[in-house]
C-alpha cells in the first residue's frame, strides 16, 4: 500500500507539472500571435497567407522552440560570459534573449517565421515576462511546485556543496537563522512605516503576541556601514574613525566601499578578535561589504577581487541571471526604476532641500534597488533551501534613495513598500524549506535629514578648511562627492575601479586632507608625524580651530592637546577635556544620551583624525549639514542616524539579558556590554555578542576555522595569529 501510495503522488506531480508546461506553452503561443498581429515586422506566416490553423501550428512550435532554447541553452551561455561585467551581462539580457528566439523562428518548417533584430528583442522579452508570470502564478496554487521552482538552482548548489555524509538537520532539528539587515532604517522609521502600513509584514509581527520583539540600540560615534557591519560580522570596529579616513604612515586614504579597503579592514578585526566572523560555521555573506567567515559569498565587497571556487563576489549576479526569467524581469523592473528615478527628480527640483540627482544616478539608484535586492533576496532563498546554518545579508535600497531623496520623503517610503515585499517572500519561503529558520531583522544605522553643509552655507568643508589655512579657496563650492557603497558596487560590477576624490589628495604636502563621512569631517596634516597636537596647529594656523569651533554649521571638535590632553571644542571658546565629557552638557548638548562615551572611545583610535569635526545638530527638528552632497545623511551623532534598530523573534533570548550576563562575568565590563539605565544595547560590537549568542544556543559550540580553510583570509597579507587562542563562540573577542 506504501509503495502504491508513493507511485500515485509521483504521477500526480508527474500530471500537475506535465499540465504547467502545456499551460505556458499555450500561453506563449497565443503571446506570439497577439504580437504577431500588433508587430508588423513580426511575421508567422507565409507572404501568401495561412489559414489560422496553419499560424496557430507555427506560432505553438516557435513558442516551443523559444521555451526550450530558453531552457537549455541560457544557462551555457550565461556560464560563458562569466568574465563580463555584470551589468554588462544585465544590458544583453535583452539581445540574447531576442538572440535565441531568432534562432527559434528559424527552426519553424517552411520559414514562416521572420522577425528583425531590433523586432525579436521586444517579442523575446514580452514572452518571457508572460511566460514567468504564467508559470509562477499556477505554482503559487501548488505549495510543491512553487517550493521546486524557487529551489532549482539551490538545490543544484547543495549537491555541489555538501558532503553526502553531512547530516540533514530537517525541520525538527536545530533551526537555521536569517539576519536581515535593512541598510539605514533607523529605529523611529521603521515604528512609522510599520504603523502607516507601509510594512505590513513587519507590523504584523509586532502586533502578534507570538511574533517579534523590537528594540533601539546606539551606534558608535561614526554611524556607518564600514564600522557597524564590521562589528557585527567580525566583533570589532576598532580603529575605524569614519567611512574614510587618513593614514599618515602608508599615505593612504581608507574607504569602507573599497574592496582593498574592505578586506584590510577585515584582516585587521580577525586579527583582533582571533575569531573568522559570526558567519564561519556553515554560514552565507549576501550584498555586504565584509564576508563574516562564511564559504558562500555574493556581492561581498571585501570580497570582490579574489578569484577562485565559491569565492567571487560577483557569482551571485550568475546563479540569478542564469533563469532567463529572472534576467528579463529584473532589466525591465531595472528600466522601469531608471524611468521612475527621472521623473522623480524631476518633481523634486521645485523642492527644497534637494541635491542633484543626475549623471549615473539613475543608474546607481536602479542597482541598489532592483537588482541587487533581487539577486541578494533570491541568494538568501537559495541558503534557507540550502539548509544553511547562518544568513546574514544586507538590502541597501533604503539608504541609497534616503540619501538623495531624504530619509521621510515620498520616494523612500516606496522603497520601504517593496522592501517588505521582499521580507514576506522570504517569510512565505521559510515554510517550504528543509529546516525551520528564525528570521532576525536589523539596521545598520540610521539617517538624519537636513540641508547640506554646502547648500546651508554656501561652501565645503574643505573650503572652510582652506579658508582658515590662509589657503585659497575657489570662488564657488566644489561639490563633495557622496559616500555611497552601491555607487562603488556599481562600478565594481562594471568592472571600474573604485575612484577617490580629488580632495582626499592635497595640492602641497603642506596642505590638509578633508574628509567626509556623512555629519562628519576628519582633518588631517599629511607632512605632521603622528597625530597633530592643537599646538602644532595653532603654531601653523593660528586662526583654522576659532574659524572651525565657531562656525554655525560645526557642532564640536575633538583635537588632541600637548598640556590638557585630548579636547572638545565649542563656539565661544568653549574647552572640555574628554575625561570630563558628560552627556547634554557643554558641547555635546543636544547629542543625546552615549555622546560622550562614543567620542572617548574614538579619541583612542590609532588612526583618529588630527581634527574630527561633527556638524551641528539641531534636536528641535531633528537635523544636522551634511558634508557630503546628501539630504540624508549619516556617520557621525545627531539624531535618528545613531539610532538602528533590531528585530527578533520571541523565544529567543533578550539582548539586554545577554548584555547583562555578560557584563556579570567581566569586573571591568567590556566597552558596548553595559546596558544604560534606560535599557539600550550600545555599540556594533554589543549587536555582535547578541546575534552570536542567538547562533550558540540553538546551534551549540561553534569553532572557528583556520585561516587557510576561511574565505576572508588573505593569505597575501598578515597571517592569520597562529599562536592565539580560539574562543569557544563565533565573536568572542579576547579581552
Amino acid at each position: 500500500m506504501r509503495w502504491a501510495d508513493v507511485g500515485e503522488r509521483t504521477w500526480r506531480t508527474a500530471g500537475r507539472a506535465l499540465m504547467r508546461v502545456i499551460a505556458v506553452w499555450a500561453v506563449s503561443t497565443l503571446t506570439m500571435l497577439v504580437l504577431a498581429g500588433i508587430l508588423p515586422e513580426f511575421q508567422l506566416e507565409s507572404d501568401d497567407g495561412d489559414t489560422i490553423t496553419r499560424t496557430a501550428f507555427t506560432a505553438a512550435w516557435g513558442a516551443g522552440a523559444f521555451g526550450l532554447l530558453s531552457a537549455l541553452v541560457w544557462p551555457v551561455l550565461v556560464r560563458g560570459l562569466l568574465v563580463v561585467p555584470a551589468l554588462v551581462l544585465g544590458a544583453l539580457v535583452f539581445f540574447l534573449n531576442g538572440s535565441l528566439l531568432l534562432i527559434a523562428l528559424r527552426l519553424i518548417p517552411d520559414g514562416r517565421g521572420v522577425s528583425d533584430p531590433e523586432t525579436a528583442v521586444v517579442v523575446a522579452a514580452v514572452m518571457s515576462a508572460v511566460a514567468s508570470a504564467t508559470s509562477t502564478a499556477l505554482a503559487v496554487r501548488d505549495d510543491e511546485a512553487y517550493r521546486r521552482r524557487l529551489s532549482r538552482l539551490a538545490d543544484r548548489r547543495r549537491r555541489r556543496d555538501r558532503s553526502p555524509s553531512a547530516p540533514d538537520p530537517g525541520r525538527d532539528g536545530p533551526p537555521g537563522t536569517v539576519f536581515l539587515q535593512l541598510d539605514g532604517v533607523g529605529h523611529d522609521t521603521l515604528v512609522k512605516a510599520a504603523a502607516e502600513g507601509l510594512m505590513p509584514t513587519v507590523a504584523g509581527w509586532l502586533a502578534d503576541p507570538a511574533g517579534h520583539r523590537l528594540t533601539p540600540w546606539r551606534t558608535d560615534w561614526s554611524s556607518q556601514t564600514g564600522a557597524s557591519q564590521l562589528a557585527i560580522l567580525h566583533g570589532s570596529n576598532h580603529d575605524v574613525p569614519a567611512f574614510r579616513w587618513y593614514e599618515k604612515e602608508t599615505r593612504t586614504v581608507m574607504v569602507s566601499s573599497r574592496p582593498a579597503s574592505a578586506l584590510e579592514m577585515q584582516r585587521r578585526a580577525i586579527a583582533r578578535t582571533r575569531d573568522g566572523g559570526l558567519l564561519t560555521v556553515d554560514g552565507a555573506s549576501r550584498g555586504n561589504l565584509f564576508s563574516g567567515g562564511a564559504d558562500q559569498l555574493a556581492l561581498v565587497l571585501s570580497m570582490a577581487a579574489r578569484r577562485g571556487k565559491g569565492r567571487r563576489s560577483r557569482a551571485g549576479y550568475f546563479a540569478y541571471f542564469s533563469d532567463p526569467a529572472n534576467a528579463t524581469r529584473t532589466a525591465l523592473s531595472f528600466a522601469a526604476e531608471v524611468a521612475r528615478e527621472i521623473c522623480e527628480s524631476t518633481r523634486a527640483r521645485k523642492t527644497a532641500p534637494r541635491v542633484k540627482r543626475g549623471g549615473l544616478y539613475p543608474l546607481i539608484r536602479a542597482f541598489a534597488t532592483v537588482v541587487e535586492r533581487d539577486v541578494v533576496v533570491a541568494a538568501v532563498l537559495g541558503d534557507m533551501f540550502a539548509g544553511r546554518t547562518a544568513v546574514y545579508a544586507d538590502l541597501v535600497a533604503y539608504d541609497e534613495v534616503a540619501h538623495h531623496s531624504g530619509p521621510h520623503s515620498r520616494d523612500a517610503e516606496k522603497v520601504l513598500r517593496r522592501l517588505d515585499r521582499s521580507l514576506a517572500l522570504i517569510v512565505q519561503i521559510a515554510a517550504h524549506t528543509p529546516r525551520t529558520y528564525r528570521i532576525v531583522l536589523l539596521s545598520d544605522h540610521g539617517q538624519s535629514p537636513g540641508e547640506t553643509f554646502a547648500g546651508q552655507y554656501g561652501l565645503t568643508l574643505r573650503d572652510l578648511v582652506r579658508a582658515g589655512c590662509g589657503l585659497p579657496v575657489p570662488r564657488r563650492a566644489q561639490r563633495t562627492r557622496s559616500a555611497s557603497e552601491a555607487r562603488d558596487a556599481v562600478r565594481i560590477a562594471l568592472h571600474r575601479p573604485v575612484e577617490g576624490q580629488e580632495a582626499e589628495h592635497p595640492a602641497k604636502p603642506s596642505d590638509p586632507i578633508v574628509l567626509a563621512s556623512g555629519n562628519l569631517g576628519l582633518l588631517s596634516f599629511p607632512d605632521i608625524e603622528g597625530r597633530a597636537s592643537r599646538e602644532q596647529i595653532d603654531r601653523r594656523h593660528p586662526a583654522l580651530l576659532g574659524t572651525l569651533a565657531n562656525h554655525p554649521g560645526i557642532g564640536f571638535l575633538l583635537v588632541r592637546s600637548e598640556e590638557h590632553g585630548s579636547l572638545v571644542l565649542g563656539p565661544g571658546g568653549v574647552e572640555v577635556p574628554v575625561g570630563e565629557l558628560r552627556d547634554g552638557e557643554g558641547p555635546l548638548a543636544g547629542f543625546g544620551v552615549g555622546a560622550a562615551a562614543a567620542v572617548r572611545r574614538t579619541d583612542t583610535f590609532p588612526h583618529v583624525a588630527d581634527v574630527m569635526i561633527n556638524s551641528r545638530y539641531d534636536p528641535a527638528t531633528g537635523t544636522v549639514h551634511a558634508f557630503e552632497e546628501q539630504i540624508g545623511s549619516h556617520g557621525g551623532l545627531g539624531g535618528e542616524q545613531s539610532r538602528p534598530f533590531l528585530l527578533w523573534p520571541r523565544g529567543m533570548t533578550d539582548p539586554l539579558d545577554i548584555v547583562a550576563a555578560e557584563t556579570a562575568e567581566t569586573e571591568e565590563g567590556l566597552h558596548g556590554l553595559r546596558p544604560p539605565p534606560g535599557g539600550e544595547l550600545v555599540g556594533a560590537e554589543a549587536v555582535h555578542r547578541v546575534l552570536a549568542h542567538w547562533l550558540h544556543e540553538c546551534s551549540g559550540p561553534q569553532v572557528p576555522v583556520r585561516a587557510e580553510g576561511f574565505a576572508g583570509a588573505d593569505r597575501a597579507n598578515e597571517p592569520f595569529p597562529a599562536a592565539a587562542p580560539l574562543p569557544k563562540t563565533p565573536g568572542a573577542a579576547a579581552s
